[in-house]
């Protein structure tokens, strides 16, 4: 199992992306299909396509961190969110980031924030693919590693929240 984390742009069209990737038959493949089985209160995962009747490869779960919140919302979550998500998928795959020769027997779930503000939508595509692809090349190499986390973790902040 590969977890991996990206946080690319700011302001409300900014992309916060998690990853977990793994195999069909083990844990993540449970989550994948646990996850699409249960959707809740404005929150719906669905498989994440790069275009109408073609779904990425590896097979990617879209799961909305932030319940929808409105027409604009789910449009820009459904749309550029989704297209950037399928577009950093497959750069991966083109780049080798994820393993061709596995693809097969590996499902990808993204959990993805779309600011319920987002108001451009080319920003919000670009940020998603950028934040896909950075969460996967994390996630394969394993970073951050225990020395960088240590060292950030004694002055923690985020864009949300910096210590006084």
């Amino acid at each position: 199992m590969l977890i991996g984390e990206s946080f690319v742009g700011d302001g409300v069209n900014a992309a916060h992306i998690n990853v977990i990737l793994g195999r069909r038959d083990g844990p993540v493949g449970t989550a994948w299909a646990s996850a699409l089985a249960a959707p809740s209160a404005g929150h719906a995962p669905f498989v994440a396509v790069a275009q109408p009747g073609i779904p990425a490869v590896p097979p990617t779960l879209f799961v909305n961190k932030a319940a929808i919140a409105g027409d604009v919302h789910g449009n820009m979550t459904w749309g550029p969110a989704q297209a950037g998500v399928a577009q950093g998928v497959g750069q991966a795959l083109e780049e080798s980031v994820i393993d061709n020769d596995d693809v097969d027997n590996l499902v990808l779930i993204a959990a993805v924030w779309v600011n319920p503000n987002a108001d451009d939508e080319d920003e919000v595509y670009h940020n998603n693919q950028v934040a896909t692809l950075e969460a996967l090349r994390k996630a394969v190499q394993g970073l951050p590693k225990a020395p960088e986390f240590i060292s950030a973790a004694k002055s923690p902040y985020n864009p949300f929240f910096r210590p006084a």
